[in-house]
């Protein structure tokens, strides 16, 4: 089984950039598609970005299409979410999870990372 674990949150003004990233403790990291989900207070976990396990393919939501990228590197077993351009609305805790060849069946849920923007 995969472990996950993000790291790179933090606090931000409105505007500014963060880069999460998400570690694998297995290299069968290569054979998941990668994806990242947020929650914000008294909301339900939302989808932000996926990405395939070639790294062909990317998926966003609308609310973060344009500022957001989700990137991967195999060789260091760890996908990437850039975040520019940051609303106060991006505060949330965000997670990585795995799912397999486009399957919306997610896995392997990481323990989470706090985004919080402040405007």
């Amino acid at each position: 089984q995969v472990q996950l674990v993000e790291s790179g949150g933090g606090l931000v003004q409105a505007g500014g950039s963060l880069r999460l990233s998400c570690a694998a403790s297995e290299r069968t990291f290569s054979v998941y598609d990668m994806n990242w989900f947020r929650q914000a207070p008294g909301k339900d976990r939302e989808f932000v970005a996926s990405i395939s396990w070639t790294g062909g393919t990317t998926y966003y939501a609308d609310s973060v299409k344009g500022r957001f990228t989700i990137s991967r590197d195999n060789a260091k077993n760890t996908v990437y979410l850039q975040m520019n351009a940051l609303k106060p609305e991006d505060t949330a805790i965000y997670y990585c999870c795995t799912s397999y060849h486009g399957a919306r069946i997610y896995r392997n849920w990481g323990q989470g990372t706090q985004v919080t923007v402040s405007s």
